[in-house]
């Protein structure tokens, strides 16, 4: 089992968190025609490699991002979604 580490909670098994969404993923606004739509829920890129992703601790509830690589599953970095006060 793999650890992953909550920036709220600390290092927890892997099995707390579900993944959210890709990082960086602008929604389209306005009329959107439905290919485009369709594109922007199920299309992920799936990248190989170092990634950025959005995470939910679903123990504290709280979302995050993560920074990992998808080949070596290294976990790099977390941090809050929160707006630093």
């Amino acid at each position: 089992m793999q650890l992953f580490p909550c920036p709220f909670c600390g290092p927890r098994a892997e099995t707390e968190f579900s993944f959210a969404a890709e990082a960086g993923k602008v929604r389209p606004e306005g009329e959107v025609a439905a290919a485009a739509w369709s594109h922007y829920l199920y299309g992920e890129t799936n990248p190989r490699g170092p990634t950025r992703e959005i995470w939910v601790h679903l123990t504290c509830g709280e979302y995050f991002v993560m920074q990992r690589d998808t080949l070596t599953h290294v976990v790099n970095s977390t941090a809050s979604l929160r707006a630093a006060p």
